[in-house]
């Protein structure tokens, strides 16, 4: 009898504990969405979207600009419904439909005291689309070109600073993608592949601080090239390993790479010299 009430409490305080937990788990339900899209009244639902926009509840606030867009298209808060709609998107992380939305508010608004700012989020948009430099790179130029064109356009804008900070992180992503494709085709020991691939991007970024590093690439890669072809190939290929060393010399005298391109450069010298010596003892 003693453990027969022990059991009781114990499954009455259970119980107990439960309901205290279900009471704390509810809350205040927030007014549904959808009863808010039913209300035929459109000032109501405009009001609610301004409270949902200013809550940061970017989702709801969409759904309910998007409802009331076409009682108001001809209303002067038009331009703000649709402003902020573009922000929904924007703030959502959906870049490629904000980015549509502010292009489409620049059609619709081009005199609009916030068409600077648009216009820059237009652009901004592409920016966040741009992927890690071993992706697809179309989002990263499209940001360089739109950016490029906000700058053109709006020459005194405080944003300018700022477009040309990213379009620098923009073609230094674009560097690091050619570089790492150029070193692959030289790992892989694909020589000649990668010493145009190396020579491309010297030429893509002839300002770049490792424009002499791509330039020893070039030879370093022409000079394996050259050590693998044939006799008969031989001769003109070393010639052109001591041509892009004297580039090198004439471009970059002060670097200090200078030493190794040195290196190089006698090295193709000695070889060329072997190379002729053989093919005329092969002629006698």
């Amino acid at each position: 009898m003693k453990y027969g009430w022990f059991i009781i409490s114990v499954i009455f305080l259970a119980g107990c504990g439960g309901s205290k937990s279900t009471v704390r788990k509810k809350k205040q339900p927030d007014k549904s969405i959808s009863k808010i899209l039913k209300n035929p009244d459109y000032a109501f639902k405009l009001r609610m979207a301004e409270q949902f926009f200013v809550k940061k509840k970017y989702a709801k606030a969409q759904l309910l600009y998007e409802d009331v867009m076409p009682f108001y298209k001809v209303e002067k808060e038009f331009e703000d419904i649709y402003y902020k709609y573009a922000y929904c998107a924007y703030y959502q992380k959906d870049y490629l439909n904000a980015e549509n939305i502010f292009k489409t508010f620049l059609e619709i608004f081009p005199n609009s005291a916030k068409a600077e700012e648009v216009d820059y989020m237009r652009a901004y948009c592409f920016y966040r689309q741009s992927p890690k430099p071993e992706l697809d790179q179309t989002s990263t130029i499209k940001t360089i070109g739109m950016m490029q064109t906000f700058i053109n356009t709006h020459p005194g804008s405080a944003k300018n600073k700022e477009a040309w900070e990213i379009i620098e992180i923009c073609r230094a992503k674009l560097e690091t993608k050619d570089y790492r494709a150029a070193q692959l085709y030289y790992d892989m020991g694909q020589y000649r592949a990668a010493g145009v691939a190396f020579s491309t991007l010297l030429n893509s970024f002839p300002e770049s601080a490792r424009a002499d590093e791509y330039k020893l690439m070039v030879i370093k890669s022409y000079y394996r090239f050259a050590e693998m072809s044939i006799e008969d190939k031989k001769t003109e290929r070393f010639e052109q390993v001591i041509n892009e060393c004297n580039e090198f010399t004439d471009r970059f005298p002060d670097s200090k790479l200078k030493k190794e391109v040195d290196e190089f450069y006698n090295l193709s010298q000695k070889n060329l010299k072997n190379t002729n010596y053989e093919q005329v003892k092969t002629s006698a």
